[in-house]
């Protein structure tokens, strides 16, 4: 009966070894998806922040453009 439990101790710390690992995997590659979309974030808010400075070509915004 000991010989038994300790087979099953020994099978579910093995399953829980197994269960960590691939959750460790699965962190570390949305790490690694979160690191990409913040940098991509940071180039499109430079791009907007670049694109505000530089306003609408001179236009006010009620202003008509010049082939109306």
């Amino acid at each position: 009966m000991r010989e038994e439990r300790l087979v099953n101790i020994e099978t579910k710390i093995a399953f829980q070894e197994d269960q960590i690992e691939a959750l460790n995997k699965t962190v570390y590659e949305q790490q690694q998806k979160l690191e990409r979309l913040e940098t991509i974030c940071e180039a499109l808010a430079r791009q907007l922040r670049a694109l505000s400075d530089t306003g609408n070509d001179g236009l006010s915004t009620n202003e008509r453009p010049p082939h109306y």
